[in-house]
């Protein structure tokens, strides 16, 4: 999987250097060319084009830029002559593609002043045109999950369902001929109508390409560092749903790291400390959606933990993945069993083959690590996390006394 940065919030197109310095310090390798940062969907409501975009990619930077994303308009948009300025835009940023070593385009339909009913006929043959340009660059075109605006709010729009979008990326890619089209999930527009991912996810499986992560308020067009947006303790993107989908269809592709309105609040002298967030963020995101793989890593496992948490790994893992037994700091627990399993000293670590991988499944993963590396124990210590497991384990706790 490859974390890429979305600069969106982070660069200014007119004078791009110093954002693309924080996104590089930062430690990402990977930058989403966002070509709506030259052609803004505002400015694009009244003007054709912004020359702003030649700065921003002839800004000279180390960061590779698997993805592109040509410029749209806004789902409320006014125009309903922009259909055939976003055609050339979409060529442009095709040409673009092929220029900066690009492997996805991600282009929205055309939508203005087209009724519903002619929305898929239009779009088709749309996207049609682009596929035998998008072919000979060697570019592959994304289909992304779209809103439209009722009155100002939103609500789903073209290929809203996993199984329309799957539908309908089949019946371009047999028409072309080749597999030139794949899936973008764009996480607020799926927040912003209360959107299943996971279902959404599983339906579209290895059509899926891109993964465009953000924090979203569940209403509009608020696009948010992850785990940022929150409500009474609580974020307000079912990252639950997300990470479980990405998980059961193995998504190895691009996961988009999007910040846009994160970052534009904060002051500038604060913005390289917060994408150092952002990068570790994104990189929590990866192992989440990673577990299991992981887990598959080592020959032989064991389990530092006899808890809830043990629980869960072995509920969700455990037949797949044996661990040899669990330890805890609890005296009174040594010797007991946790669901069939033998719960041991810490000092059992001692005996460990090297290639064995301890899993801390307790909280204090960093404060465990410590009590180990200091133990002497040199295998490799992995943590186990079960916030997204596939089924949660309940304990059954009986009811003394009655």
């Amino acid at each position: 999987m490859e974390l890429v940065c979305a600069p969106a919030g982070i660069v200014r197109a007119e004078w791009p250097k110093q954002g693309m310095r924080d996104i590089e310090q930062a430690g990402f390798m990977s930058m989403m060319m966002d070509c709506s940062l030259g052609y803004p969907a505002r400015r694009l409501e009244k003007d054709k084009k912004n020359p702003g975009m030649g700065a921003f990619l002839s800004c000279p930077c180390q960061l590779s830029m698997p993805l592109a994303y040509a410029p749209y308009l806004l789902p409320e948009t006014k125009r309903t002559d922009g259909n055939d300025m976003l055609r050339e835009l979409a060529r442009q940023s095709l040409q673009l593609c092929l220029q900066h070593d690009v492997r996805y385009l991600v282009v929205r339909p055309l939508t203005a002043g087209i009724a519903r009913e002619q929305l898929w006929p239009v779009n088709r043959a749309f996207y049609l045109e682009l596929a035998a340009v998008a072919r000979e660059n060697r570019v592959q075109l994304l289909l992304e999950n779209q809103v439209r605006s009722v009155n100002g709010h939103l609500v789903r729009g073209l290929f809203a369902t996993g199984q329309e979008m799957a539908a309908r990326v089949d019946e371009l890619n047999e028409a072309a001929g080749a597999q030139c089209f794949g899936v973008c999930l764009n996480m607020w527009a799926a927040g912003a109508t209360g959107q299943d991912m996971h279902a959404f996810i599983v339906a579209v499986g290895k059509r899926l390409q891109t993964v465009l992560a953000c924090d979203t308020d569940g209403r509009g067009e608020r696009i948010c560092l992850p785990y940022t947006c929150a409500n009474q303790g609580i974020s307000q993107t079912d990252w639950l749903s997300v990470i479980r989908g990405l998980r059961e269809i193995a998504f190895d592709g691009l996961l988009v790291l999007c910040l846009r309105d994160t970052a534009a609040a904060c002051p500038p002298l604060l913005r390289p400390t917060m994408m150092q967030l952002a990068k570790k963020t994104g990189e929590y995101i990866v192992w989440q959606i990673q577990m299991e793989q992981m887990l598959a890593r080592y020959p032989q496992r064991v389990l530092f933990g006899a808890g809830q948490m043990c629980r869960n790994y072995l509920e969700n893992y455990g037949e797949t993945y044996p661990p040899l037994f669990t330890c805890d700091n609890n005296k009174a627990l040594w010797g007991t069993e946790v669901d069939g399993l033998t719960v041991r000293s810490p000092e059992a670590l001692r005996e460990l083959p090297r290639d064995c991988a301890v899993f801390i499944c307790n909280i204090y993963y960093r404060e465990i690590e410590q009590q180990l590396r200091e133990m002497g124990i040199t295998n490799p210590i992995e943590f186990f996390n079960d916030e997204c497991p596939p089924r949660l384990h309940i304990s059954k706790v009986a009811e003394k006394g009655r």
